[in-house]
C-alpha cells in the first residue's frame, strides 16, 4: 500500500489533504478549512442531522435501495448517500465526491430560479424559522428528490418522514417541511450533471490501498480483503473503523487519541451480500441499510426495526460487522441476529474460523476476537421455519438508543414449541439469549400458561441495571410484556394480525404502512 495524501472531489475541483490529523472530521474540514459554513454543527454525535452531506461514488455494483443518478449506460452513473459529516474522518473521503448544502443551488439550469426545487419548496412552504437545521433538511430532501426523480416516482408523506428521521427541528415543526418535500416535485426539474463528477472520480480511481500519515498518526485504507488481512496481522493493535458512527464519538466527545486506524469502508469484497437456499451471507462491511434490506426481504416482520435502527445517514455509514464487533449491550443488530441463529466468520491472515454469535461476547464490550483477527462475514441460516419478530423500546420512536431490544423466534409443531430463541439487548452487560425462558417453553404447548412460565423465567435470565434510559424494574416489565406481544402474534389460535399490533394504521396522518424509503 502506498503512502500518499487524501484526494477527493469537492465544489468542482479535486482537493488534496496532506497535513490534517487522520481523525479530523469532515464537518470541521468543511467549516474551518473549506469555509463552507452552511453545514452546521449541532450535536456533533450524529443525532440532529444539521451536518448532513452527500457522498458520491461511481456505480460498480448497484444494490437494491441505492440512489443512482445519471445516464443508464453503465458508465455515467453516480451513487449518492447521505452521511453525518461530524462522524466521518477525512481519509474516508478519498476517491469520492463530497456534496454539501452549498452545492444544491448549483444543480441544473437555474436561469429562471436561482434556487433548487428543494430550496424553493422550503421557502414557499415556510419550512424554516431559525434556519439552523435547514441545511441538513435541504440535503436530506435533495437525496429524496434524486431518488424519486431517477425512479420516476413520488414519495408518500410517511416515506418522506422516514427519510428525514435523522433531521431534528426544534422550532419550525415538521408539517411545513414535509409539505415542502411533497411540493418540490411539482416544480421545474433540476438535473444533477454527473459528467464532471465522474470524470474527476475516474482520475482519482486506484485499485490499490494507501496509508495516510500526519501529525504522528496513521490511517490505513486497504481496498482488498488480502490487504486488510495483511494490515490487520501487521498492526493488531490498530483500531478498525468502517462507518466510524461510534468511534468518531471517542474523538468528538471523549477526546481520545487514536494514533493507528484501519478503515475498511473501501474493501468492496467485505460489502458483498449473497444467498442460496440455505444461507444468507452478509459481508461485515455491508452497510446497516443494505444488510437490513436483505434481512427484511427474507423476514418482512423486521421492517419496523430496520426503519427505527438509527437514521438513514447512520445506516448508510454504519456496518453490520462494526455494530457486532462494537458489542454494545444496547446494539440493535445482535438480538435479532441471535434469534435467527447467526454465525460469524472470523479471519486472521488467510485462516478463517466460525463462531455462533450468541457465543461471541465475553463481557461488557469484550468479545472473542483474537489479536489480528476481524469479522469477515455474518451467516444467517434460512432453513428454519420459525416465526421471527424484533421489538425496540426507546424514549423517542425514531433515531434513538434502545432501552430494551428483543429478537424473538419460535417454531411450532402441532401447537407445541419445537424450538425457541429469545435474545435481549439492554438487559445485561452483553446482548444475551434468555436460556431459562427458552427452556420453559421447549416442548410445551404454546399457550398462555406457557407464556406465564417464560415471563417468570426471565427473572432468572437477567438482572438488569437502572440507568438514564430505564429503571431495572421497567426493563424487566418491558421484556416480559414483549414476550406477551410475541405470543399474541404467534399463538396457534387467533394470532393477532400485523395491523392489530401497529400504531401506524390508526394515525390520521400516516400512510397505510410505513415505507422503507432509504
Amino acid at each position: 500500500m502506498q503512502n500518499r495524501p487524501i484526494r477527493f472531489f469537492h465544489r468542482g475541483r479535486i482537493v488534496e489533504i496532506a497535513d490534517a490529523p487522520p481523525t479530523r472530521s469532515v464537518l470541521d474540514w468543511l467549516r474551518e478549512d473549506a469555509r463552507c459554513s452552511g453545514t452546521k454543527e449541532g450535536c456533533n454525535e450524529g443525532d440532529c442531522g444539521a451536518c448532513t452531506v452527500l457522498i458520491g461514488e461511481r456505480v460498480t455494483d448497484e444494490r437494491p435501495g441505492d440512489v443512482v443518478v445519471g445516464a443508464p449506460d453503465g458508465r455515467s452513473r453516480l451513487r449518492l448517500r447521505s452521511l453525518n459529516a461530524c462522524l466521518q474522518f477525512v481519509p474516508a473521503l478519498d476517491g469520492k465526491a463530497l456534496f454539501s448544502v452549498e452545492d444544491v443551488a448549483q444543480v441544473g439550469d437555474r436561469a429562471t430560479d436561482p434556487l433548487h426545487p428543494v430550496q424553493r419548496a422550503m421557502v414557499d412552504c415556510h419550512g424554516s424559522q431559525c434556519g439552523f437545521c435547514t441545511p441538513g433538511f435541504v440535503v436530506s430532501l435533495w437525496l429524496a428528490y434524486e431518488r424519486h426523480r431517477a425512479a420516476g416516482t413520488r414519495p408518500t408523506r410517511q416515506q418522506l418522514a422516514d427519510e428525514l428521521a435523522g433531521n431534528l427541528c426544534r422550532c419550525t415543526g415538521y408539517r411545513p417541511i414535509l409539505d415542502a418535500g411533497l411540493a418540490m416535485f411539482d416544480l421545474p426539474e433540476a438535473v444533477l450533471d454527473v459528467g464532471p463528477v465522474l470524470a474527476a472520480l475516474d482520475s482519482l480511481a486506484s485499485g490499490e490501498g494507501f496509508d495516510y500519515e500526519a501529525r504522528g498518526a496513521r490511517f490505513a485504507v486497504p481496498r482488498t480483503l488480502a490487504e486488510l488481512a495483511g494490515v490487520r496481522v501487521e498492526r493488531p493493535a490498530a483500531r478498525i473503523v468502517a462507518g466510524s458512527t461510534d468511534v468518531a464519538l471517542w474523538v468528538n466527545k471523549l477526546f481520545r487519541p487514536l494514533p493507528d486506524l484501519v478503515g475498511v469502508a473501501d474493501v468492496t469484497a467485505l460489502q458483498a451480500i449473497e444467498s442460496d437456499d440455505e444461507m444468507l451471507r452478509i459481508g461485515a462491511g455491508a452497510s446497516l441499510e443494505h444488510a437490513f434490506r436483505a434481512l427484511v426481504a427474507r423476514w418482512p416482520t423486521l421492517q419496523d426495526l430496520w426503519l427505527r435502527f438509527a437514521a438513514p445517514p447512520i445506516r448508510h455509514a454504519g456496518t453490520i460487522g462494526g455494530n457486532l464487533a462494537n458489542g454494545s449491550p444496547i446494539g440493535d443488530c445482535a438480538p435479532v441476529l441471535m434469534a435467527l441463529g447467526a454465525e460469524l466468520v472470523l479471519r486472521r491472515g488467510d485462516a478463517q474460523r466460525r463462531i455462533a454469535l450468541d457465543a461471541f461476547y465475553v463481557d461488557y464490550m469484550k468479545n472473542r476476537l483474537d489479536p489480528g483477527e476481524f469479522i469477515e462475514r455474518v451467516d444467517v441460516p434460512l432453513a428454519s421455519a420459525a416465526a421471527v419478530r424484533a421489538y425496540k423500546i426507546s424514549k423517542r420512536f425514531d433515531c434513538d438508543i434502545s432501552a430494551v431490544c428483543a429478537g424473538l423466534a419460535i417454531e411450532l409443531d402441532a401447537g407445541s414449541v419445537k424450538s425457541a430463541r429469545f435474545a435481549f439487548g439492554g438487559m445485561a452487560a452483553t446482548v444475551r439469549r434468555a436460556s431459562e425462558a427458552e427452556a420453559a417453553v421447549l416442548g410445551q404447548p404454546w399457550t398462555e400458561a406457557t407464556l406465564f412460565a417464560a415471563q417468570a423465567a426471565l427473572a432468572c435470565d437477567f438482572v438488569p441495571l437502572t440507568d438514564m434510559r430505564a429503571s431495572a424494574d421497567y426493563r424487566m416489565q418491558v421484556a416480559q410484556n414483549l414476550l406477551r406481544r410475541f405470543w399474541l402474534e404467534t399463538r396457534p389460535e387467533a394470532p393477532l394480525a400485523a395491523h392489530a399490533v401497529s400504531v401506524w394504521p390508526v394515525l390520521p396522518h400516516a400512510a397505510p404502512a410505513r415505507g422503507a424509503a432509504a
